[in-house]
C-alpha cells in the first residue's frame, strides 16, 4: 500500500496523460475510419467530416461512453485477485494506456486502419497474464469480446447488405428513383434519430444523470426517441426541398440526382457513426484511466466505484483533438480502396455499422468500430457483387488487425516492468 500512497499523485497525473495520448490515437486512427466512407462517397468534404466528428464523437463519448468503459474498467482483468497488490493493476493499466497509444502513433504515422479495441484490449491482456499472472486474467469476458470481434462484423456486414438491397427494390431499381428517394429516404432518417436516441437513453446516459431524478423506462425511452427520429426525419425533409433534379446530368448517368438525395442522408449517418464510435472507443482510452483513479482515490481496488464524468471528458476531449491534428493521414483508406462508394452505398455501410456498434455499447461490449465498418462496407460491395471488392486491400486490413494485438500485449509488457522497476 505504500506504493499507492507515496506515488498517488504522481501516478494519477500520469494516468491522464496517457489517457489523453491514448485518446488522442483513437481520435487520429479510429475516427479516420469512421468518416472514411461520407468522405469516399463525397457526401462530406474532409473538414466537413472533421467538423462532423468532433461534435458527435464528443457527444457519444460523454453521453453514452459508460458501460463499455466499465467492461475495460473492471471486466477483463480479475481486479479480486489483485486486492493484496493494488499497485500493480496500477502499474499495469498505465503500461496498457501508454503501449495502445503508442502502437496507434506507429500506425497513424504508416497510414495503417487499425483497431484501437485490439490494441487496449491486447495490452491488459498481455500485462496481466506475463507479469501478474494467468489467473488474473477473466478468459471468459475476453473470450466474449473476441467472439464480438467475429460477430460484429458479419452482423454489420448483414445489416448494410439488406438495407443497400432495401435501396435498390425501394429507390434505385424503380421507374422513377428520384421521386422514390424523396418518398422513402425520410424513414431511413427516422431510423437513425430513434436507434441513436434509444441506445443512449436506455444505457448511456444513466452514467450522466445518476444523481437526477428523471430516468426514463424503456416505454419512456421508446416515445422520446421516436419523437427525435420525427424530428431528424422533418430536418432532412427540408433539407432535401433544395435539391432539384438535373435532367442533363441525369441523362449522363440515371442515379445523378438521386445520389444527391443520399448525400443529404449521409449527413445523418455520418453523424450517427461518430456518435456511436465515440460511445464505444472512448473506453478504450479512459477505461484504464478510471481503473487507476478508482485505486488512487480508495486506496484500494474496488469493482464498484462509478467512472467519474471528467474521466469520459478527457478521454472525449483526446480523440476530438486526435481527429483535429492527425485524422486527415487515415481517412481515405476505408471510404475509397476497398470497394467503391457513392452516397447510397456509404449510407448503407454507414447506418449498419452505427447500428452494430451502438447496439454493442448498450450491452458493454467493446467491439473493433474499424472491423465493424469493414464489415459494412464489404456488405455493401457484396450486394453488388464480390468483383466490386478490392480482395488485395482487404488482405492488407485483415493482417494489420492480426499484428495489432501482439504488438500491444508485448509493448505493455516492456512498460510493466518498467513502471515496476521504477515505482515498486
Amino acid at each position: 500500500m505504500t506504493v499507492i500512497a507515496e506515488y498517488g499523485q504522481t501516478l494519477l497525473i500520469l494516468a491522464c496523460i496517457f489517457g489523453l495520448f491514448m485518446a488522442w490515437g483513437v481520435g487520429a486512427n479510429d475516427v479516420a475510419n469512421a468518416m472514411g466512407t461520407s468522405v469516399g462517397s463525397r457526401a462530406l468534404t474532409i473538414k466537413q467530416a472533421i467538423l462532423v466528428a468532433m461534435v458527435f464523437e464528443f457527444l457519444g463519448a460523454y453521453l453514452a461512453g459508460g458501460e463499455v468503459t466499465s467492461t475495460i474498467r473492471k471486466g477483463i482483468v480479475d481486479s479480486g485477485v489483485m486486492a493484496e497488490n493494488p499497485d500493480l493493476l496500477v502499474f499495469g493499466m498505465l503500461s496498457a494506456l501508454l503501449a495502445a497509444g503508442t502502437w496507434l502513433l506507429i500506425a497513424s504515422i504508416l497510414g495503417w486502419p487499425v483497431s484501437t479495441t485490439h490494441s487496449i484490449v491486447g495490452a491488459i491482456v498481455g500485462f496481466a497474464a506475463v507479469g501478474i499472472s494467468v489467473d488474473v486474467v477473466s478468459w471468459d469476458k475476453v473470450g466474449a469480446i473476441i467472439a464480438s470481434w467475429v460477430v460484429s462484423p458479419v452482423l454489420a456486414g448483414t445489416i448494410s447488405f439488406w438495407l443497400f438491397r432495401s435501396v435498390q427494390k425501394l429507390i434505385l431499381n424503380t421507374e422513377d428513383p428520384f421521386i422514390n428517394a424523396k418518398r422513402y429516404i425520410p424513414l431511413y432518417m427516422f431510423a437513425v434519430g430513434f436507434l441513436i436516441s434509444m441506445v443512449t437513453l436506455l444505457k448511456g446516459l444513466k452514467y450522466v444523470l445518476k444523481d437526477a431524478a428523471f430516468h426514463p423506462n424503456f416505454f419512456e425511452s421508446a416515445l422520446i426517441s421516436a419523437a427525435i427520429g420525427i424530428v431528424v426525419a422533418l430536418i432532412g425533409i427540408q433539407m432535401m426541398r433544395n435539391v432539384k433534379q438535373d435532367e442533363a446530368a441525369d441523362s449522363v448517368n440515371r442515379f445523378t440526382s438521386v445520389e444527391r438525395v443520399f448525400g443529404i442522408l449521409m449527413i445523418f449517418t455520418a453523424c450517427a457513426m461518430a456518435f456511436a464510435h465515440g460511445s464505444n472507443d472512448v473506453a478504450n482510452a479512459v477505461g484504464p484511466l478510471a481503473a487507476v483513479v478508482s485505486v488512487v482515490s480508495t486506496q484500494s481496488v474496488s469493482a464498484e466505484a462509478a467512472v467519474p464524468a471528467w474521466v469520459l471528458l478527457i478521454g472525449a476531449a483526446g480523440i476530438v483533438i486526435g481527429l483535429a491534428t492527425y485524422g486527415w493521414k487515415v481517412i481515405a483508406t476505408i471510404g475509397s480502396k476497398i470497394t467503391e462508394l457513392t452516397p447510397s452505398r456509404g449510407f448503407a455501410a454507414e447506418l449498419g455499422a452505427a447500428g452494430t456498434v451502438v447496439l454493442a455499447s448498450g450491452t458493454g461490449l467493446p467491439v473493433s468500430t474499424t472491423q465493424t465498418l469493414v464489415g459494412a462496407v464489404l456488405g455493401v460491395g457484396l450486394a453488388r457483387g464480390i468483383g466490386a471488392l478490392n480482395l488485395r486491400v482487404i488482405g492488407t486490413i485483415f493482417m494489420s488487425w492480426i499484428i495489432t494485438l501482439p504488438a500491444g500485449a508485448g509493448l505493455a509488457i516492456l512498460f510493466f516492468f518498467f513502471f515496476k522497476g521504477v515505482f515498486g
